[in-house]
């Protein structure tokens, strides 16, 4: 009999998210318009840069310096400059993000083996930009100084650094990219979805029917949990699929290791939608609530910037984070074939994530009940 009362409330939840087209078409359009979106614009490279050069020497070599910046995919415009004033009025109104100043003996200096000045002017405004902007130009400079007549007389005398990029070789940023947001979006949408149950039979007076319905507690809690779930793991089959055929991003590990873990992975967002829509008394709580969450667990999720780099004191927020594990777990699966040991080891927090979020939700309606 407990199976027939929790089938019937499955069927229930299901269709009062899937029976209303506007809503389905919200929840699968979206996500799906989000991930093509989210994959070319959150990129990470710095391309069509505008750059300002002032030549004091005009000489062969500092010629040749500016056609092989010119030659850069990574560089749109070069303008030239006739005085100091003018890169500082170019990069004030932010017309150029960095400039280059080449010293008047710059051709001289290189032929007599000597060091040669060079100024590179960054816009500190946009400070990861310019970070990536300097490496580029620094390394054409120094390819430059090494096929001068000095500097192949020195290439004996000079250590070359090899790099090799693992899992990602060609750094190709939408292998980084698209796995994230699998992750992102799942939370996206499974948080929104349970968030929005109970608030909104509160709103509709179904909250209290279910009530006195000859449901229990855990069988509410168990018909609010599956179908969100079933969801997200509709989501995150379509991100895959998307992910290999679409984007290219190569699947190196095992998909029963990411479903396995997908599956507590959603309990624990889905914990913490329901916990949030038990607290709330309409959907507009609801909604609110939800985004106060999703953006510190982006923020602190290591999607952007490493968890590493962040302030001793706010490292240890991330442990309550589900969508820190499961980034490990989907980058690793994808890129790495990540072993058992470390999805078991990701997989753990998560499943205490979800008891502990699981049991609060059901104390809240427990009280409810009361």
């Amino acid at each position: 009999m407990w199976w027939t009362r929790l089938k019937a409330l499955i069927i229930k939840e299901l269709l009062a998210v899937l029976r209303d087209p506007k809503g389905r078409a919200i929840l699968i359009g979206p996500p799906i318009i989000q991930l093509l979106v989210f994959s070319y614009a959150a990129t990470l490279e710095v391309k069509n840069v505008d750059l300002m050069v002032l030549d004091r020497d005009t000489g062969q070599w500092s010629q040749e310096l500016v056609q092989r910046i010119g030659g850069s995919p990574t560089f749109r415009t070069i303008t030239g400059a006739s005085s100091p004033a003018e890169i500082r009025l170019a990069l004030d109104t932010q017309r150029v993000l960095a400039a280059l100043e080449i010293g008047p003996t710059f051709s001289r200096d290189i032929e007599a083996g000597r060091p040669a000045e060079v100024q590179v002017i960054l816009d500190g405004r946009r400070s990861n930009a310019s970070q990536i902007v300097s490496g580029y130009l620094s390394q054409i400079v120094g390819i430059l100084a090494s096929e001068t007549p000095a500097g192949k007389r020195a290439a004996s005398h000079v250590v070359r650094v090899e790099a090799r990029n693992w899992f990602n070789p060609n750094l190709t940023y939408q292998w980084f990219m698209v796995p994230n947001l699998v992750a992102s979006i799942a939370l996206l949408i499974g948080l929104i979805v349970t968030a929005l149950s109970v608030a909104r039979e509160r709103e509709l007076g179904t909250f209290d029917q279910l009530i006195v319905s000859p449901l229990r507690t855990h069988e509410i809690l168990i018909g609010k949990l599956i179908p969100p779930m079933m969801i997200g793991l509709f989501h995150i089959t379509v991100y895959i699929l998307a992910a290999v055929f679409i984007f290219g991003v190569p699947l190196r590990g095992s998909l029963i290791l990411l479903y396995g873990s997908a599956i507590f992975y959603l309990a624990s967002v889905v914990g913490l939608g329901l916990f949030i829509s038990a607290l709330s008394m309409t959907q507009q709580q609801a909604i609110l609530g939800a985004f106060l969450f999703m953006v510190p667990a982006m923020l602190l999720s290591g999607f952007a910037t490493p968890i590493e780099n962040m302030p001793s004191w706010l490292q240890p927020i991330t442990l309550i984070n589900p969508l820190r594990y499961f980034l490990v777990i989907v980058k690793g699966v994808f890129l790495k074939d990540i072993p058992l040991a470390e999805v078991v080891h990701q997989t753990l927090p998560l499943c205490l994530i979800a008891v502990v979020t699981l049991s609060a939700a059901a104390w809240l309606f427990r009280s409810r009940l009361e």
